[in-house]
């Protein structure tokens, strides 16, 4: 099997439940059917979204790059970010690091694609928004991506800023108000863009409907690697449906 590089801390909870994820989602009966990972974690690395919007001049691709050629250097085959907003840098860090970096986003807009999905909600960042970054790939794919309103996008900062990075319980009424507003626009799935979105799902049983963005990161990394996916994953990361979001 290849050997996995991740650049972590970016924030650390996201990171932590990254490899919870490709140690759930691997078909793994003994140590050894495991991905070899080598991860880095680096939460001193600059807000990507303040410096995506402006609010601050420290530019978070130098440092990212950095780590990644440390992975580099420590004969790592792929490197995976578990923090989404990071892939606005994708082209800068990739000039940098010789090592292939698993493209979360673009494997999303991929699995929507290959799944028949036409009309996505995207929860995310402004400053993954603002970069048009999911917008670009979905688009790409024949997919019409849908956006919250103003009001509704400050709940989706709130969910990720105020609650999960602040280590606070979750707001879930924000969370049904938003994928409520993208279903009435006709979303067939939510696209949970942000990996803190993401530790959603540790919280509370997300229903049918939503697509988890690092779930798709953590089963490419799986196949990229060579390592076997669990049959249930084999299946599907995201049934489409009208039912509520949160049972």
């Amino acid at each position: 099997m290849k050997r996995l590089g991740v650049i972590g801390g970016l924030g650390p909870a996201a990171s932590a439940y990254f490899y919870e994820l490709v140690i759930r989602m691997t078909q793994a009966e003994t140590d050894q059917e495991h991905l070899d990972m080598i991860l880095i974690s680096r939460p001193s690395i600059p807000d990507r979204t303040d410096y995506i919007l402006g609010k601050s001049r420290e530019s978070p691709a130098g440092p990212m790059a950095e780590a990644g050629k440390q992975l580099a250097g420590l004969n790592v085959d792929y490197i995976a970010i578990p923090c989404i907003t990071a892939h606005c840098f994708y082209e800068e860090l990739e000039k940098e690091i010789k090592v292939p970096i698993v493209h979360a986003v673009r494997e999303t807009a991929w699995y929507c694609r290959d799944h028949g999905i036409l009309r996505a909600g995207l929860l995310a960042t402004d400053g993954t928004i603002q970069s048009n970054l999911f917008q670009k790939e979905l688009e790409d794919c024949g997919i019409q991506v849908l956006l919250p309103d103003p009001e509704h996008q400050g709940m989706v900062m709130d969910l990720i800023y105020k609650d999960v990075k602040a280590g606070r319980p979750v707001e879930w009424d924000k969370f049904r108000s938003v994928s409520g507003q993208l279903r009435r626009q006709g979303a067939e799935v939510m696209i949970l863009g942000c990996s803190e979105l993401s530790l959603l799902r540790r919280s509370c049983e997300i229903g049918p409907g939503c697509l988890d963005t690092m779930e798709v990161l953590a089963m490419r990394s799986i196949q990229l690697c060579g390592a076997k996916l669990k049959k249930e994953y084999e299946a599907g990361l995201v049934r489409v449906s009208s039912d509520s979001y949160i049972r």
